[in-house]
């Protein structure tokens, strides 16, 4: 057995622990940095932050047409903003039309408001299939859309990161926007789902 096959078995979080420990001890990492940097993903950037952008468009018409004709600033009017999230443009998905986000050069990604893209995201196959064959892509991930729903594959870049407004599914017109908020989901954002009311 190769020293790379007894690596891959280390399951991710302890050979994660490890390097970290290793940085730590070489004084390459000050720890509480690296603590503040994991506290800032896991609970100020990533989805979250999205999902309460597409309540608020959803409960709030006058911040729905701001958010489509200015993502930036209306996502920085939520509190929203930095790296990877300079410029994002925001577009709606309705009954007939379907946008789904993809970076085929590298996996640029709107951060501020969906956290670090997922390893499918950055896949050579999905950047590449989903340009080319995007409704079967959708259909492999479980997302089946009609013949009659036009699909747009939107080509993420430094310039310019992308963000579905994904539709509102019937049957929570009664729901309050903190209620709408754990429904919406990164891969409904991304164009990959749709919202489901449970």
């Amino acid at each position: 057995m190769t020293t790379s096959e007894n690596t891959d078995r280390i399951p991710p979080a302890l050979r994660t622990e490890a390097l970290e420990q290793l940085l730590t001890e070489r004084g390459l990492v000050d720890p509480n940095v690296m603590d503040k940097f994991i506290a800032n993903y896991e609970t100020n950037v990533g989805p979250l932050n999205g999902a309460k952008v597409v309540a608020k468009a959803w409960t709030d018409p006058e911040y729905r047409q701001r958010l489509l004709a200015d993502g930036t600033a209306a996502i920085k009017e939520l509190g929203f903003s930095g790296p990877q999230g300079e410029h994002i443009v925001v577009v709606e998905n309705t009954d007939t039309s379907h946008n789904v986000v993809v970076c085929t050069l590298c996996s640029c990604y709107p951060w501020p408001v969906l956290g670090l893209p997922p390893s499918w995201y950055k896949d050579p196959v999905y950047r590449a299939r989903v340009v080319r064959e995007p409704r079967r892509v959708l259909a492999e991930m479980g997302l089946e859309l009609t013949d009659d729903v036009q699909i747009t594959v939107r080509d993420s870049s430094s310039e310019v990161r992308w963000l579905v407004l994904p539709r509102r599914p019937a049957g929570t017109e009664d729901l309050t926007e903190e209620q709408l908020v754990p429904l919406i989901t990164r891969d409904a954002m991304v164009g990959v789902a749709k919202v489901h009311a449970s």
